[in-house]
């Protein structure tokens, strides 16, 4: 990658911490700065805006028409694939687009163009792409998905659907011609282990993204509750394991840990260490890496330092852009400097606030 060949692909899946997207479009940014020209393509994305939730940061999107959604939170998962949620069309009238452009913010930011396109998702219709030349675009529908080869490089598309019946749409992956690293996020609020492990179409996506790492940040939402059930917790991410080492022998894993966080604003999460030795028994187990969040926080209590130093929300569960940042440079730090051992410290256990206060102000200049 280095040396401007190769093919690296990253998937990063989690709940509302991956959903908004500025922590994950951190990392993607520090990572395509290792060189010039790294840039393999925006991966995977949803148009959220038909689902009526959050879009990831990094970029929009829209919608007009009728759409029925639904995601892993409360569906069966029978339909559902690597995003965890999908958007059901029946109307040749509705539509979707997704908009990758920079709308604002510095002006030396990355931009990303794609002139290779897949549709995740099954159906009676049939996936057109129309282009910001307004040219119309027919793909090539094979299991699961429908491929698509732009006339060129666009940062735009907009896609309907002919024929009559319903099409579910579960995602659309983003690529270009070549090599370079990939980077995409699958993020749904208030996601758990048990939400993933429902969606029944997970491996077939994750072959089309077939990426080299997958960082888990799922765990915050399953102690969430009174009680933490630890090996039904390690038995969904069982599960999904064997999705990813199935497409991919070789593919690295990293767990992410968890933050310290508060229970329902009255108190700090009792379930922490619990769920962070589950973690450390996965990535023995997976022969992974895991990356203690929670102690590079400062443990038990932190995130009243993190709210003191604007880096963590009043609920103190969900970071500030600031703080979603500030751990997306420690996370790159650490797998910058990927130890031997199969635990990623990332940084000193114990960050004060002045030294938070310059990780940020420092952040805000990149």
């Amino acid at each position: 990658m280095h040396f401007g060949t190769g093919d690296v692909r990253i998937l990063h899946v989690g709940g509302s911490h991956v959903q908004g997207g500025t922590w994950t479009d951190r990392l993607r940014t520090r990572f395509l700065s290792l060189r010039y020209g790294l840039d393999g393509g925006r991966g995977l994305v949803f148009p959220f805006a038909a689902a009526l939730t959050n879009t990831p940061v990094s970029y929009t999107t829209s919608y007009s028409g009728l759409w029925e959604s639904h995601n892993c939170i409360k569906a069966d998962g029978s339909d559902l694939g690597l995003t965890g949620i999908v958007a059901e069309v029946r109307d040749t009238a509705s539509r979707v687009a997704v908009d990758l452009a920079r709308n604002g913010g510095p002006v030396l930011r990355q931009g990303y163009a794609f002139n290779r396109v897949d549709v995740l998702g099954e159906g009676d219709m049939q996936p057109v792409l129309l282009l910001q030349g307004r040219d119309t675009v027919y793909g090539v529908t094979s299991h699961q998905y429908t491929h698509f080869d732009l006339p060129y490089y666009t940062d735009w598309l907009q896609v309907f659907f002919k024929g009559s019946g319903k099409f579910s749409l579960r995602g659309i992956y983003l690529d270009r011609t070549g090599g370079g690293l990939t980077y995409s996020e699958a993020g749904i609020n208030g996601a758990s282990t048990s939400s993933w492990a429902k969606c029944s179409h997970w491996a077939e996506d994750l072959r089309r993204v077939m990426p080299d790492l997958v960082i888990f940040s799922i765990g915050i939402n399953d102690i969430q509750g009174h009680d933490f059930d630890a090996a039904r917790f390690k038995e969904n991410y069982r599960f999904l394991l064997r999705q990813v080492r199935g497409v991919n022998p070789n593919c690295a894993v990293l767990f992410s840990g968890v933050n310290d966080s508060y229970f329902k604003g009255k108190y700090v999460n009792p379930h922490t260490s619990a769920i962070e030795e589950a973690f450390r028994e996965l990535a023995e187990e997976y022969d992974a890496v895991f990356w203690d969040m929670y102690s590079v926080m400062g443990g038990h209590g932190s995130s009243d330092a993190w709210k003191e130093a604007g880096l963590m929300q009043p609920d103190r569960v969900h970071f500030t852009p600031a703080g979603y940042r500030l751990i997306g440079d420690l996370l790159f730090d650490a797998i910058m400097s990927w130890p031997a051992s199969s635990v990623i410290p990332g940084a000193s256990s114990v960050i004060s606030s002045e030294a938070r206060k310059g990780e940020v102000e420092k952040s805000q200049t990149l």
